[in-house]
């Protein structure tokens, strides 16, 4: 059983690791360019051949989730366990931002009807957005930390005698 929770723990790390990948990927090489003079540099979210990031985000966030609730489970009873839930509890608020500010206010700046010319408000908005971003990144890697120390902790479980 302790091969099982083991890697039911990477599982859910390496999916965690993913979407910090997929994270500073954009940070590195998409936010630069849609950010740097809206709305004349948004074209890369618009018309037929446009960058569709919600293609690899809507599926990587479920799958996160579900692997690291079954490395809870099967986790439980270790000392695995608060460090799996901490970051789960902190995926979770940042899930839950994303969804109520970061997606929207993306769309909003992204979906900026074209002009040649710099809107400074707009931009104003597509700096904040990435600096907020940057921060969220920042959180998420700590959690990521956190999770895969909990791989350095025991797989087998808590003696009956333990206080859980």
């Amino acid at each position: 059983m302790e091969i099982v929770r083991t890697v039911s723990l990477i599982l859910a790390s390496i999916s965690f690791v993913v979407v910090i990948g997929g994270a500073t990927y954009e940070h590195l090489a998409v936010v630069p360019v849609w950010s740097a003079a809206v709305p004349a540099s948004l074209t890369m979210f618009q018309g037929e051949d446009a960058l569709a990031p919600a293609r690899f985000w809507i599926p990587i966030h479920p799958v996160t989730l579900v692997l690291q609730i079954a490395a809870l489970l099967l986790n439980w009873r270790t000392e695995r366990r608060k460090f799996i839930v901490i970051t789960i509890v902190g995926y979770a608020a940042v899930l839950a931002i994303t969804t109520v500010w970061f997606v929207p206010e993306l769309m909003a700046i992204t979906q900026s009807a074209y002009s040649p010319s710099i809107d400074p408000k707009l931009t104003q908005r597509a700096e904040d957005w990435e600096t907020y971003s940057l921060i969220r990144l920042a959180f998420l890697i700590i959690l990521a930390i956190n999770l895969i120390f909990g791989l350095s902790k025991q797989a087998d479980t808590f003696s009956r005698l333990d206080p859980i």
